[in-house]
């Protein structure tokens, strides 16, 4: 989110108010594996934003891309918090000077809100990754230009992949499950963040999500580990991809840890144009995690760019939350 052009006060008592309820929306953000890989410092005027390293994914994460981007919609929602409020902001990205120290954000003067800011702030509460099959019914025009804008606002493109590009796309998606799923290390990583539905982790993803009943949440991480499940997993995966009424592709001129932080907040700012407009999404990232599939997918979009998520939209019916972490939990 660029920033505003504002002084921050030093005077103002209710600067941490402000903050806190920031810092509440900003760990409503999606990351991978809903590990949640942020902390907040909390000042007189300001927060800063820390990438929580415990939290990696060293297997299908290595360098730590998806954990940077996950903070940057971390970043977007706290921004738009202290926006929706009434205040002016001042940020600073140190995503490529400092390994986990990622922003400084100031509250500045009061300002009014905008209608925008109005409206995606209250769909923070309601976004969710629905990982169902959606409706087959077509996401107008105008509705696909507002989601491309969104990215575009925060510096980043998405890129909609349509016709023989949508199945290329659908068969990248179904060989990285295949990919993925043989590999017994990625299996072992997923499965530890995935629990049963009446788990009561604060972090992770029930197994509901996948489709899994109570009963069957049980054992589900069992399976997870165990059995190469990527055949079946393709199969699915790709026909979700190819039925999906759209299917796009966050991309950066960069590829570095400033870049990161700016597909993050690009892409939660998607998330919530989406949820403006009463659309479900989840994401298909197989191909970008894997380095063969991802220099494939560029040469597929042919943008010049770097892919950094897959997006998968339409209309879904309502999911229930992932769980959340304590706001206790991400202050240090």
């Amino acid at each position: 989110m660029p920033p505003d052009s504002a002084r921050p006060p030093h005077d103002n008592p209710a600067c941490r108010d402000i903050l806190v309820q920031a810092v509440e929306s900003a760990i409503q953000a999606p990351s991978s594996h809903n590990t949640q890989p942020w902390l907040f410092r909390i000042g007189e005027d300001q927060v800063e934003l820390y990438a929580d390293r415990r939290r990696s994914l060293p297997v299908v994460d290595p360098e730590g891309r998806e954990l940077t981007i996950s903070c940057g919609a971390a970043l977007f929602n706290l921004c738009l918090s202290i926006r929706h409020q009434g205040r002016a902001i001042a940020v600073e990205v140190l995503a490529d000077r400092n390994l986990d120290r990622l922003a400084l954000v100031r509250i500045g003067a009061a300002r009014s809100a905008a209608p925008e800011e109005e409206s995606l702030s209250g769909a923070i509460s309601r976004r969710r990754t629905n990982r169902l099959p959606f409706e087959q019914r077509p996401i107008p025009n105008d509705v696909i230009s507002a989601l491309e804008r969104a990215a575009q606002a925060e510096g980043a493109m998405l890129h909609a992949v349509t016709g023989l590009s949508k199945n290329a796309l659908a068969d990248l998606i179904a060989e990285g499950d295949r990919i993925q799923a043989a590999d017994t290390s990625f299996r072992r990583e997923l499965a530890a963040w995935v629990h049963p539905n009446r788990a009561k982790n604060k972090d992770g993803m029930p197994a509901g999500g996948f489709g899994a009943g109570d009963m069957a949440s049980l054992v589900f991480p069992l399976i997870l580990r165990t059995f190469d499940w990527g055949k079946g997993q393709a199969a699915r995966d790709r026909q979700l991809a190819a039925g999906s009424p759209a299917l796009a592709v966050l991309t950066t001129g960069e590829d570095n840890p400033a870049a990161w932080l700016k597909a993050g907040q690009a892409l939660e700012r998607v998330l919530l144009t989406a949820v403006s407009h009463g659309l479900s999404a989840s994401f298909l990232n197989q191909p970008v995690e894997s380095p063969s599939l991802r220099v494939r997918l560029a040469d597929l979009l042919g943008v010049g760019e770097f892919p950094q998520l897959i997006l998968r939209m339409g209309y879904g019916r309502d999911v229930s939350p992932t769980p959340r972490r304590d706001l206790a939990d991400v202050l240090i």
